[in-house]
């Protein structure tokens, strides 16, 4: 280690992850045992002061002892890592692209609620309303863990705001989850599998990013994969930033050609498949979110469109290890 100082790196990141892992038990044990001192103060002095004392407490160990039990079941090599997530609405014009912005409003709470960075790498208008496309980078503990089982279609069932006569549609849109890969892991793309176009942003960003050509598309053609970024001003830094996407895409197709290879049927492939929709949000003519997978029902669905997914995704956690 002496004469080759980067190969601690990787030794100091699992010391300073198991740390972490250590100082969460650690406190999580603390909170009970001010938790139990507050039972007994209540046993004997049943006030209003010490209730309300003893109510905090408890809800202060229910919210750490709730995330410390989603992260056990986060054990997979990548759950820790940020996410890159992305939404692209099906056919149907406005309808559908309303309905990707309103699961990117849903997804842009839920990081908010759980204090995660959220930055625009790529961001497609809609002609009227809503997107067209957005890839967005959710970056904090856990972050894909949490989301990767998002992907697939979710269905939305309203009466349309852009239907003058007032009736139900049915709109769809894909939601496609990557980790943000690690430094550590090498994924080697060849300068001449690319072919890299530069166009004018648009977009979240000001006027700014709209008067040059900073907008870069890179196609891998090995793998047909396309991916874009307009979020910076620079060319370069728009590169770097669709490289990390492609790399994302690259490295989440390895790891799915490892589980087919474990699995005799890959479990999700129906679940991606357009039409076989993994999330349903009723708003008309009753009030539901259901999860096809797990049968999971949420009533509250403005609760859930307001970025309150957690009991939707811990069903699913559960439902994966149980």
């Amino acid at each position: 280690m002496w004469d080759n100082p980067e190969s601690l790196t990787p030794v100091l990141k699992e010391k300073s992850t198991l740390e972490q892992e250590v100082e969460k038990h650690t406190a999580l044990e603390r909170m009970q045992q001010d938790l139990m001192e507050w039972l007994d103060l209540a046993e004997d002095e049943q006030s209003q002061e010490v209730l309300e004392a003893l109510r905090e407490n408890l809800a202060l160990f229910s919210r750490n002892l709730e995330q410390v039990e989603l992260e056990a079941f986060m054990s997979g090599k990548d759950d820790k890592n940020a996410a890159i997530l992305e939404i692209h609405p099906g056919a149907g014009g406005t309808e559908a692209q309303d309905w990707a912005e309103m699961l990117l409003r849903m997804y842009m709470r839920w990081a908010e609620n759980n204090e995660y960075q959220t930055e625009y790498l790529d961001y497609i208008q809609g002609d009227e309303a809503g997107i067209k496309s957005v890839t967005l980078q959710i970056t904090g503990d856990y972050a894909y863990g949490q989301l990767k089982k998002e992907r697939g279609i979710h269905r939305l069932i309203r009466i349309s705001p852009f239907d003058a006569s007032g009736r139900r549609h049915t709109s769809f849109a894909s939601v496609d989850v990557y980790p943000q890969i690690s430094d550590d892991i090498n994924i080697e793309v060849n300068e001449e599998d690319l072919r890299v176009d530069v166009f004018k942003a648009s977009g979240p960003g000001g006027q700014s990013v709209n008067k040059t050509s900073s907008a870069i598309r890179i196609t891998h053609n090995p793998s047909g994969i396309v991916v874009q970024c307009q979020s910076e001003r620079s060319q370069k830094r728009n590169k770097d930033s669709a490289l990390k996407i492609l790399k994302a895409k690259l490295y989440d197709i390895e790891i799915q050609k490892i589980e087919d290879e474990r699995q005799e049927k890959y479990a999700a492939k129906d679940a991606i498949a357009w039409g076989s929709q993994i999330r349903t949000y009723t708003l008309q003519p009753y009030r539901l979110v259901k999860d096809h997978r797990t049968g999971t029902e949420v009533s509250d669905v403005e609760s859930v469109l307001n970025g309150n997914l957690n009991q939707l995704i811990q069903s699913l956690l559960l439902d994966s290890h149980g």
